[in-house]
């Protein structure tokens, strides 16, 4: 690579053994799995990480449109289309309407709507001042139809209640019998004036990783998201448009202070929304 060229990816996550939790600082915590820094005026932002070799970003296109870059890096992969053997999905996280187009194809994206881009897609532009989008890419073995999402193409999940404060409403997006995708699962949870914690109870899901973004935060408010082995947790704090990498072995989920939403998206052996071991608050220490 030319010296001073900027490089295709922000940063690059290493899979990470549960024993190197023993001993690792905070600092260490969010070195390995802390995603920040997406959303950057008038740029597309990528991380890569080792774990189902997610590719996460942020896309903020202000009043330029900017194009999916071609591979760069590693060199083997130099001059190949980003999504030649891979499948994206793009969510607008921001206020005003995004525009994706795909091969010539536009869709305009509200609020919290996704589009699912599948493998082999070319020519890949974000577009809309003022909108802010999210990008989630895995590896895939066959092309789906490209296809936007709405949050009201689903009959949503109520789950908690007022009194434990977790009540939420979760949109399941891109999953078999939503939206059809090679590996990529994706969802968004919103939780109600009053809740903090999602994901109750707790679970671990061995088969796959998971991401999580934090958004719909006030510049005061923070996420203490958990993670670790059911009976060693650790936690890291989260602002707002802040990603966390999940191994499989980890524990994920946050109180906040104040309610959110978060983005979840997964990736693994299968797409089976159910598959995960749910723990007893009092299991965890």
């Amino acid at each position: 690579m030319t010296e001073g060229k900027k490089r295709m990816f922000a940063k690059t996550f290493y899979a990470v053994h549960p024993d190197m939790m023993e001993g690792a600082s905070n600092g260490d915590l969010r070195e390995r799995h802390l995603v920040s820094g997406l959303f950057q005026t008038g740029e597309i932002v990528l991380t890569y990480s080792h774990g189902e070799r997610f590719i996460i970003g942020g896309v903020v296109p202000d009043a330029k449109s900017i194009a999916l870059p071609v591979q760069s890096e590693p060199e083997s992969a130099a001059g190949h289309p980003l999504l030649e053997r891979r499948e994206m999905s793009a969510v607008n996280i921001g206020e005003g309407p995004a525009t994706v187009t795909v091969d010539g194809q536009s869709f305009e994206l509200a609020r919290f709507e996704a589009l699912y881009i599948p493998m082999g897609s070319r020519d890949v532009t974000f577009a809309g001042a003022g909108s802010r989008i999210y990008l989630l890419s895995v590896l895939a073995h066959a092309a789906f139809p490209l296809r936007k999402i709405t949050l009201s193409d689903n009959e949503p999940m109520q789950r908690g209640s007022p009194e434990e404060s977790n009540d939420r409403t979760i949109h399941q997006l891109i999953l078999p019998h939503t939206c059809d995708s090679a590996s990529l699962c994706l969802g968004l949870t919103r939780l109600h004036p009053g809740s903090v914690w999602n994901t109750m109870p707790p679970h671990v899901h061995e088969r796959r990783s998971e991401i999580y973004l934090y958004c719909d935060l006030d510049d005061h408010d923070r996420v203490f998201h958990f993670m670790g082995r059911p009976d060693d947790l650790r936690h890291i704090v989260m602002e707002n448009e802040e990603a966390v990498i999940s191994p499989p072995w980890s524990v994920h989920m946050g109180a906040g202070t104040s309610n959110y939403v978060f983005i979840w998206a997964m990736a693994g052996e299968n797409q089976d929304y159910n598959d995960m071991n749910v723990l007893d608050v009092c299991q965890l220490q």
